[in-house]
């Protein structure tokens, strides 16, 4: 939801074709179309009929184009759903300070309610993702001598202060007796237990793609990383339903801790953006009401 400082230069239509064609200049006449609205971390260009081409937004998205370039070719072969295909990764250059990337375009919507042919398929599709993704060998297995800095993901716990702020400030709305007592008990179960599994970073409803009726692709991995599974389960809260969930967990294969902690993680990350953007993005609102709700719900 962040944007660029205001001293970044805008990568308009004519900023990305002198960009292209420095890098890469067989691809510098393919007809370019800006894709609306793009990401909040990434602004995007359909690029021909088979491209696409993603321009960081700020320096918190700055390292993404690199690391789907690394990680992606090695663990997508593993996965059951498809994922982004890295095709190349263009430098700075024209007062534009990031890397950048060409991956394939990948046809599909966004994901919602409505789209869904099979809401309970649906929950198994995403359930068996996670479970795959998960059980995926470890870092150094799939990339021998990797800087394990780049993979480390956050805690639970060092989202508290953070999240007892947001409660104080939306407590009204929702029920700040309720929310605090969800997430004291989502800090109170044990933590996970083994070595950090992957975890796609920011598996929710906006990242995924929808053909026919069914989940076709996973996108945005600029938080792939290694971790608490638990972290992945926000997509249980912002896309399944009471009835759906159920199918969801079983095939992810989930255990109460992990799920109670992946609540916390919904409650949270639901929490800040509805506290950020609510007053602002009636669309971010309205997600994340229902994101918090259902995370109430169980």
């Amino acid at each position: 939801m962040s944007s660029a400082p205001p001293e970044t230069p805008a990568v308009d239509p004519a900023l990305a074709r002198r960009l292209l064609a420095g890098a890469f200049p067989h691809w510098a006449e393919l007809p370019l179309r800006p894709v609306r609205p793009g990401g909040s971390d990434h602004l995007i260009y359909r690029l021909g009929d088979d491209l696409s081409a993603r321009f960081p937004r700020g320096d918190w998205s700055a390292g993404q184009a690199r690391k789907e370039a690394r990680w992606l070719p090695l663990i997508a072969p593993r996965l059951p759903l498809a994922v982004p295909q890295p095709v190349a990764v263009g430098e700075p250059a024209h007062g534009y300070p990031w890397h950048w990337s060409v991956s394939r375009w990948l046809d599909g919507e966004q994901a919602t309610f409505e789209a869904l042919a099979d809401p309970e398929d649906s929950a198994r599709q995403l359930g068996a993702f996670l479970r795959a993704l998960h059980r995926l060998p470890p870092a150094e297995a799939l990339l021998p001598g990797h800087d394990q800095r780049e993979l480390a993901r956050g805690t639970l716990a060092e989202r508290d202060a953070s999240t007892r702020q947001a409660i104080a400030a939306v407590g009204d709305t929702f029920g700040a007796a309720a929310l605090t007592e969800l997430w004291d008990a989502a800090l109170a179960v044990p933590a996970w237990p083994g070595p950090p599994t992957w975890v796609h970073g920011d598996f929710h409803a906006g990242n995924l793609l929808v053909t026919d009726g069914r989940i076709s692709t996973v996108i945005d991995f600029g938080g792939l990383g290694l971790g608490d599974p638990a972290a992945d389960l926000i997509v249980a809260w912002t896309l399944l339903t009471a009835e759906t969930r159920p199918h969801f967990r079983a095939a992810a294969g989930l255990d109460d801790a992990t799920w109670l902690r992946g609540r916390g993680w919904a409650l949270a990350t639901g929490l800040n953006a509805y506290h950020s953007y609510a007053a602002t993005r009636p669309d971010v609102a309205r997600a994340t009401t229902y994101q918090i709700t259902e995370t109430l719900r169980g």
